[in-house]
């Protein structure tokens, strides 16, 4: 019996407890591998409820109707074997399973083994994982069926499953599976994205290839599920160390199929030809953030996009990505699915922008002419509606109104961050005003580094529902609009990356910076990563860096970033909800969690000296 067939991963994107959309891109999928006549289909991990159901995976109610959708997918596998991953409730514990179906037979679950409890991840808190070499068996409409550690076959070749994050720990199902000479191991993942992070996935699967003299199939889920993580939906095969597939990631599609030919009892190299991977940081960024914006739009079911466009590089980012995701979705697409997906009718680049961006400059009396025109020609030129309009009557009406009951006038010596913090708040109510008459995505500008230490004003610059540069420092971005300039053809941002970034919050004369109210953000960011991302104490980060930057503005840097930090951790945690697009974040509700109140480093500040 020849042992050559045909495998293939299918990606898939879900959204959480969407029943009907997400059994319906399985179903889809299998019917184009059985006309590609594919063997063995490998789809990702949780794909029937969507990974990001979080605490709706210890209710009973949602295995339950993951198990009914399960069997609608059952009687769609006429000559195909397919793997699922859905959650699996046993006696009120949730465990984390991938279902093997082969001409409308269920053959068996295996349950994932180890579970991922760090960065963004809080597995544990709603599964239970499963003890290696245990097999059990559980009844379910009828059925007998083993769930737990165990051994599958298609067509004379032996797999076995990793799920996710069994494959990242240094004991691992693998180590079982190559004991008992399997041919194949399966990897159901939901892997979210950060920038680079593909590389290591990349050497994961060669390496456990050549380990463990397999062929190696990893499948990951694919766009924004839940509104915070992106998943890239990676498919690769790697065999006996050598890639021999990868799909082209970050795809818009609703689901994506990438298949070949194996055979296990042949061992000579065959001539495979896997797709480049996005090789380019700021191309990356770019794919990511376009498709995590498209799927948070059509998922909200929101008519469009609302910004407060300032002409400093944020709120330019901000404008150019949502420009980008409107060009590459209807580019993949098509106008027809594209319109149909956004429920709106538009047929060309320039309508769909005019109708989904709509921008708006705020000015006040301490605006620049510079931002304006930087703000005004970076709209025109993308085809997005834009407005200004003045905000010195409010500001003015709210600030009387503080003087009477003060009793005084208000003064930049005395109340210098009011007087910066009302302009901001000003703008807030009346683009929120706009937003909802369109009711459309209101978006925040914030950056992680601003963010993190709390150089923002809440209600101000802070209003919106969404956050979408809030997870990438602010050098990357102001690279990344330079990049954009020159690769992605936005001639009309030169205005913008000829500013140097300012608040614009105090009067003209004052030459406000945002570097000279904080720190040089190139010395922010490195202290951001050793103290946040690396936990290292404001000691430690002295230490690493003090050979690299002056002491003295080092060490008031430290002691500032520190301060900072520990007494705006009230405002990380309402920051609007953001992408998930590096390997540092500070969101607290998906990567960093820190106290509200604390003795704000003191100790450790002190240790530092004079």
């Amino acid at each position: 019996m020849s042992r050559k067939i045909k495998i293939g991963g299918a990606t898939v994107n879900q959204t959480p407890i969407d029943w009907s959309h997400n059994t319906n891109n399985i179903i889809q999928s299998v019917r184009l591998a059985q006309s590609q006549q594919i063997d063995l289909l490998c789809f990702p991990e949780l794909c029937i409820t969507g990974y990001g159901c979080e605490d709706l995976f210890l209710t009973d109610w949602l295995a339950e109707n993951a198990w009914a959708e399960l069997e609608k997918i059952v009687s769609q596998t006429d000559n195909i074997m397919i793997c699922v991953g859905l959650p699996i409730r046993i006696k009120g514990t949730t465990y984390n399973g991938a279902c093997v179906i082969h001409n409308k037979e269920i053959l068996g679950i295996a349950l994932k083994q180890n579970l991922a409890r760090d960065g963004v991840h809080y597995e544990p808190r709603w599964f239970e994982p499963w003890s290696a070499n245990n097999i059990k068996q559980i009844e379910r409409s009828g059925r007998i069926v083993n769930v737990g550690d165990i051994i599958f076959e298609c067509k004379g070749v032996s797999f076995g499953f990793e799920i996710c994050e069994d494959a990242w720990r240094k004991v691992r199902p693998a180590d079982n599976l190559v004991n008992l000479k399997v041919d194949l191991i399966l990897n159901l993942s939901a892997s979210h994205f950060a920038m680079c992070k593909s590389l290591s996935r990349d050497e994961l699967v060669k390496k456990s290839s050549s380990k463990y003299n397999c062929v190696y199939l990893y499948v990951n889920l694919l766009g924004n599920e839940a509104g915070r993580m992106i998943y890239d939906g990676d498919i690769l095969i790697a065999r006996h160390g050598e890639l021999i597939i990868r799909n082209h990631r970050l795809s818009l599609q609703p689901f994506v199929i990438q298949s070949c030919d194996i055979d296990f009892d042949d061992n000579n190299k065959e001539t495979y030809h896997p797709h480049p991977d996005i090789t380019e940081k700021n191309e990356e960024f770019t794919q990511a953030t376009t498709l995590a914006l498209f799927d948070y739009l059509r998922k909200s079911k929101s008519r469009g996009f609302v910004l407060s466009l300032s002409g400093g590089a944020d709120s330019s980012c901000c404008a150019i990505i949502v420009t980008e995701m409107i060009r590459r979705a209807s580019t993949q697409l098509g106008w027809g699915r594209f319109s149909e997906l956004l429920n709106i009718n538009v047929k060309s680049e320039k309508e769909a922008i005019q109708l989904l961006l709509t921008c708006a400059y705020q000015g006040t009396r301490n605006s620049s002419a510079k931002t304006f025109d930087a703000a005004k020609t970076l709209a025109e030129s993308v085809g997005a509606s834009f407005h200004h309009w003045q905000v010195d009557e409010e500001v003015d009406s709210y600030t009387s109104k503080i003087e009477r009951v003060l009793n005084r006038p208000l003064n930049w010596d005395k109340d210098d961050i009011a007087l910066q913090n009302i302009q901001a708040r000003s703008r807030s109510p009346i683009i929120w005003m706009l937003a909802n008459i369109k009711q459309a995505i209101l978006l925040t500008t914030s950056n992680r580094s601003e963010g993190g230490v709390g150089y923002t004003t809440m209600d101000g610059d802070t209003s919106g529902s969404l956050a979408p540069i809030a997870g990438v420092d602010k050098p990357f971005i102001i690279q990344w609009l330079k990049w954009a300039e020159k690769n992605l053809g936005y001639a009309d941002l030169a205005l913008v990356n000829s500013l140097e970034p300012t608040a614009e919050l105090r009067p003209a004369g004052s030459d406000q910076t945002d570097e000279k109210d904080l720190m040089p953000y190139q010395l922010l960011v490195r202290i951001e990563k050793l103290s946040i991302r690396d936990r290292k104490s404001p000691t430690e980060v002295y230490n690493i860096l003090s050979e690299e930057f002056d002491k003295t503005l080092l060490k008031a840097s430290i002691i500032r970033f520190f301060r900072l930090w520990a007494k705006n951790q009230w405002k990380r945690e309402r920051i609007a909800p953001s992408f998930h697009l590096d390997d540092i974040n500070i969101d607290p509700r998906s990567w960093c969690r820190f106290p509200i109140l604390s003795g704000g480093f003191q100790a450790e500040l002190a240790a530092l000296g004079n």
